[in-house]
């Protein structure tokens, strides 16, 4: 994964839940990323189509308590399936953070960024810095960058390859000693 993301803005309000990302009669696809993708975001009001508009690497930024309601793993999935390189967002729900975070998908947090830009603003992201630049706008906003745990579960790919490799490592730390 880049250390830094450039793409266009796609804006979303508050309480987007996992509903309106991914409608639960499109979960048989739950294997099938880019079939999910097709259906991103169908459940938000006026939003018919968006998937097929997103180029790959565009950028969702959204309001308060992004991915509230069930905890529908492929929600994230669906998002990355459309094209979206990473969503910025005022705040999450846990479980949708956690999902994200464990799939490897970098999301970040920033009420200002989520305040500010407006829908195809173009925009660049530092992940490990923590700074949105708005090349639209010429501003500047700051997230938290993830601690360096997460930062390395995001460039392996997300929770089941972290753990791999620490198992790997642990065999081989226990292969060395006899």
């Amino acid at each position: 994964m880049p250390k830094v993301l450039r793409g266009r803005a796609w804006t979303f309000g508050a309480n987007i839940d996992t509903d309106q990302i991914i409608p639960a009669k499109y979960a048989i696809y739950s294997l099938d990323e880019k079939e999910l993708g097709r259906h991103a975001m169908e459940g938000v009001p006026g939003r018919d189509g968006w998937a097929a508009r997103v180029a790959p690497g565009d950028i969702m930024v959204a309001g308060s308590n992004f991915g509230c309601g069930s905890s529908r793993e492929i929600a994230p999935v669906a998002i990355r399936g459309a094209g979206i390189s990473l969503v910025i967002a005022d705040s999450y729900a846990r479980i949708f953070f956690r999902n994200a975070v464990n799939m490897g998908y970098p999301i970040l947090q920033s009420p200002q960024a989520a305040e500010a830009v407006a829908e195809g603003d173009e925009l660049e992201v530092d992940l490990e810095e923590g700074i949105v630049r708005n090349f639209t706008k010429g501003d500047e906003y700051r997230c938290e960058a993830f601690p360096q745990f997460m930062n390395e579960l995001l460039h392996m790919g997300g929770l089941v390859p972290w753990v791999r490799k620490r198992l790997e490592e642990r065999r081989g730390s226990t292969a060395a000693r006899g």
